[in-house]
């Protein structure tokens, strides 16, 4: 009598499993997300409450991944038959259903900042007050497709009488009690253990084996007090028609299945070493976590919106070309590579948050190097028309001093902007060369006070506290200098079609020459020919004088 109640009450609980399995909450403690309904040509869920939305995610035969996404007010649906008119291909499935709640701006506002700042406790006092939820928002299931229709769900496989399993086995049907050993039980031997056993078991190398239409074992704790009873148990395939193959260890006081396996998972799926190191495809695994496949390796991130936050989807992968980052959710761009081959401390970023590029210790913000014949330049392509490529530069806090230099495109200059009118100045060796905008009103200062003026004059820098060994200039020399400078016309190499008159820098004579013979100052020029004029004036006063006289001689 025990064992058909026993028999009874497992059937009852293998059947509300079962039925679970199509719509077992993730996270929740309290009742399914929605409730699904199943046709022979598609599903659809009634949600339990009112979400913002709910993402739909099924996975299907031969890597096959659907992903879909349902407004509030619109229940989500799965349709057998694609835009193509097909039906999706036969084989087991699993759906992945995730809600994201409706949050009032305050508790959004409240949340974002807790981001910000990174603060946990302020999500979980949201938490707590009711404001987000607890745990996510999701369920998940299995359906199979089986001659291009879904197999009904509802069909639960339930388990064998004793008698039956007798009668198959052509024996006579007796009632049988149950058994009670008040000892140890030592079977020297393999033991079958389930309503298909029979007489004369082949058991091959099975020490244990279980036998029937639904294998189970289930750990039932009866601690009481302080010590731990939680129920476990070990599945072997889903008793709904439909269900999936599969291995999973459930916690059974829990209602979740925290660990599966489905059938067909390839060989050395999971793997760990003698030393602990995980293998994902590998039974070699070479670090802590090795993942081997044939292409493109990959680790994906998935954030949903059922805690509240945004969704958002990251990927973190490598192949023969790169090594990237990919932002799934923003259109699979690909913020972050890099390349084989790429030399080491390509990027490098110190313990004091110094980054080197070339470098392994960068002893600025940015430290760039090139070694051998390279050049260390950093390059901005703006393909905008219309924008700016370049630095910006700020004070501490963010706004108040800034400077920008780069390319404005829209007028094809290159630009150096002081911003908030601060004056732009350029030093040498801690010692100021250039000031612009320079006091006065002058665009321009250099350290030795020359200065463009804002109408467009350059004023030379000519206090006597600025000059050492001042001599006066020889007149023979400046005549001379005059009688050998040989005034040209010419054009700029990078000014074509305008005309110049001056003088040629390497063919002046040494006195107005420069050290490098590359550049002219116009004032040497001056002060010769000033020089020059002032013997010429003295010369014509002279032979004025000498007129005068005559003149007056002969008038007497």
């Amino acid at each position: 009598m025990k064992r058909n109640m026993n028999i009874r009450l497992w059937m009852v609980a293998l059947l509300a499993v079962a039925i679970g399995l199509l719509a077992l909450p993730a996270a929740r403690a309290a009742g399914p997300l929605a409730t699904v309904n199943v046709s022979a040509v598609g599903l659809d869920w009634q949600p339990s409450g009112t979400y913002e939305k709910m993402t739909l995610t099924v996975s299907g035969p031969g890597g096959l991944i659907l992903r879909s996404e349902f407004r509030a007010g619109t229940a989500p649906s799965l349709d057998l038959f694609g835009k193509d008119g097909k039906p999706l291909p036969d084989g087991a499935y699993r759906y992945e259903l995730t809600a994201a709640p409706v949050l009032d701006q305050a508790t959004r506002d409240a949340l974002a900042a807790a981001r910000k700042a990174g603060d946990d406790d302020a999500i979980a006092r949201l938490q707590a007050s009711g404001k987000l939820p607890s745990g996510a928002l999701s369920m998940s299931g299995v359906f199979a497709v089986a001659g291009g229709t879904i197999v009904r769900p509802d069909l639960v496989e339930e388990r064998k009488s004793q008698a039956a399993a007798q009668a198959k086995a052509g024996e006579r049907t007796l009632t049988v009690k149950d058994q009670v050993i008040p000892d140890d039980l030592i079977v020297q031997g393999s033991a079958c253990v389930g309503l298909d056993c029979v007489n004369n078991e082949s058991f091959g190398f099975d020490t244990i084996r279980l036998k029937e239409n639904n294998t189970r074992i289930k750990f039932d704790d009866t601690s009481v007090g302080t010590f731990p009873a939680n129920d476990w148990q070990l599945t072997a395939n889903d008793s709904a028609s439909g269900g999936a193959s599969k291995f999973s260890i459930e916690d059974i006081t829990g209602s979740k299945v925290p660990f599966t396996i489905t059938a067909g998972a390839a060989t050395n799926s999971i793997f760990a070493d003698s030393t602990g190191r995980i293998g994902l495809r590998t039974s070699t695994p070479v670090l802590d976590l090795h993942i081997n496949t044939s292409n493109t390796p990959a680790i994906r991130m998935e954030q949903n919106n059922s805690g509240g936050f945004t969704a958002q989807t990251w990927d973190i992968a490598g192949n023969e070309a790169n090594f990237f980052v990919r932002d799934v959710t923003s259109g699979s761009r690909l913020p972050f590579r890099i390349r084989p081959g790429a030399p080491t401390s390509s990027i490098d970023i110190s313990a004091d948050g110094d980054v080197g590029v070339g470098t392994a210790s960068p002893s600025n913000k940015l430290d760039v190097r090139v070694d051998g014949s390279g050049i260390a330049v950093a390059r901005f392509v703006n393909t905008n028309a219309g924008g700016f490529s370049g630095f910006e530069f700020y004070d501490s806090d963010g706004t108040t001093q800034g400077t920008f230099f780069g390319t404005d495109n829209t007028n094809n200059q290159t630009r150096i902007n002081s911003l908030n009118n601060f004056p732009l100045v350029i030093f040498t060796n801690s010692t100021e060369r250039i000031r612009f905008p320079a006091p006065g009103g002058n665009v321009i200062t250099a350290a030795n006070g020359a200065f463009l003026s804002s109408g467009g004059t350059w004023t030379n820098a000519s206090s006597r506290s600025f000059k050492k060994d001042i001599t006066d200039l020889d007149a023979g020399e400046a005549l001379a200098t005059i009688k050998k400078l040989d005034p040209v016309t010419f054009q700029y190499n990078s000014e074509p079609g305008e005309k110049y008159v001056g003088f040629i820098a390497e063919d002046v004579p040494e006195l107005v020459a420069m050290n490098d013979h590359k550049s002219l100052s116009p004032m040497d020029v001056v002060a010769v020919l000033t020089k020059v004029v002032q013997e010429q004036q003295k010369t014509i006063e002279a032979l004025a004088a000498k007129v005068d006289e005559l003149e007056k001689a002969n008038k007497n």
